[in-house]
């Protein structure tokens, strides 16, 4: 068991705004057992990006992890060769390549008719009627899972998400993701056949077209589901909401004084989509005068380093033109988010220039909550078009 200090949370007011504990940890406990999530959390940039470049002692094997259990053995709880044989694998469907030359084409359709279908009303959600559909559109293509409704593909990806943060052992949670789980497995089966027989650049495809085993293949698909619906999702309506809310931002974004991918990056920064990573320590260590012991839990808290006030200049504002090169809002190590070149492309390139071109007089019609803290991102984000 880890000897670091204590750190008491309120689990709810941790969900709704976690930014407030994790300033005090950073400030007081970088390093702190957390009882009611029970895992030790690290919370300042440098620590984080250290020490996950230690897979030997930060290991991401975990086999009686919520997300192995739930999903199967995945590419993201493997270390060292068994990773990056894997990694290597699903490679033709993320390069940079395949995404310039393959996605984008078919994330601008998606786009194009998500924004079609919001033409004409006065006002709506941005969460619900439009990053939603855009994301989950583009992850039905990326997974070769074009037989899903995007509704489907939303669905089941909250479904994962809630259970791999399921710590309190909810069971209507846990029977939940099982249900999710099961639907990606029937539509999995009922693409294998075509994809057999006409192989793409899917996911599904390049890993039958690599070797890797039916169970290897399912279990990455869940992953991609899991983690590439709701952080686009997310980083879509919450970057702007972002402009929206800071429209002398916008402003310099409309004269070209500040581009989309700085908008899209600082906001990752800034709200972290993805704000934890968990570990398991595989050996005795020492880190910032506190011992881990095998066995403990530890959690890589990614929105706290992107926030460290030792690192960048204005850690608590959305501030695009600031130098976020620290920022590890994709991972600092080995575990890098092999989606990366895909979201900088769907977000930056696609979803936020043509929603603003198409409504150049949209506007904030509401409150925006927002909630989270392993994975955050707006509620809703109510709009009136223009």
């Amino acid at each position: 068991m880890s000897d670091a200090p204590v750190y008491e949370i309120d689990p709810q007011a941790f969900w709704r705004d976690p930014y407030p504990d994790l300033r005090h940890m950073r400030a007081a406990a970088p390093i702190a057992y957390v009882p009611q999530l029970g895992a030790t959390l690290i919370t300042r940039r440098d620590d984080i990006f250290v020490s996950e470049k230690k897979i030997e002692v930060f290991s991401s094997h975990q086999p009686d992890g919520l997300m192995t259990v739930l999903m199967g053995d995945n590419m993201m709880r493997k270390d060292g060769a068994a990773h990056m044989d894997e990694r290597r694998a699903i490679f033709p469907t993320v390069s940079p390549r395949t995404v310039r030359d393959v996605w984008k084409r078919q994330f601008e359709a998606a786009a194009a008719r998500a924004l079609d279908r919001l033409a004409g009303r006065g006002g709506t959600d941005l969460v619900r009627d439009y990053a939603m559909e855009v994301s989950a559109e583009a992850l039905k293509s990326m997974t070769g899972l074009t037989n899903m409704t995007w509704q489907e593909m939303d669905r089941v990806s909250q479904g994962m998400i809630d259970g791999c943060a399921n710590y309190a052992g909810d069971p209507a949670v846990e029977a939940r993701c099982h249900d999710c789980t099961a639907s990606i497995d029937r539509h999995i089966d009922a693409r294998l056949p075509e994809l057999r027989d006409a192989p793409d650049q899917s996911l599904i495809s390049v890993q039958i077209a690599a070797g890797l085993s039916g169970a290897q293949m399912r279990a990455n698909v869940k992953l991609a589901i899991s983690g590439g619906q709701n952080e686009p999702r997310d980083a879509i309506a919450g970057a702007a909401w972002a402009l929206l809310a800071h429209p002398d931002w916008r402003e310099a974004v409309r004269a070209g004084e500040v581009s989309w991918l700085q908008v899209f990056e600082e906001y990752a920064r800034w709200i972290s989509p993805i704000g934890m990573s968990p570990r398991r320590i595989a050996q005795r260590h020492e880190v910032g005068g506190v011992t881990l012991d095998p066995g403990d839990r530890l959690f890589f808290m990614f929105g706290s380093g992107n926030r460290d006030e030792a690192v960048f200049a204005r850690p608590d504002i959305f501030d695009p033109t600031q130098d976020i090169s620290a920022a590890i809002s994709f991972g600092a190590g080995p575990h890098f988010c092999a989606g990366a070149w895909a979201s900088r492309c769907l977000i930056a390139e696609v979803a936020l220039p043509m929603l603003f071109d198409r409504f150049p007089g949209i506007a904030l019609a509401g409150e925006v909550p927002f909630g989270g803290w392993a994975f955050r991102g707006p509620l809703s984000v109510p709009v009136r078009l223009g």
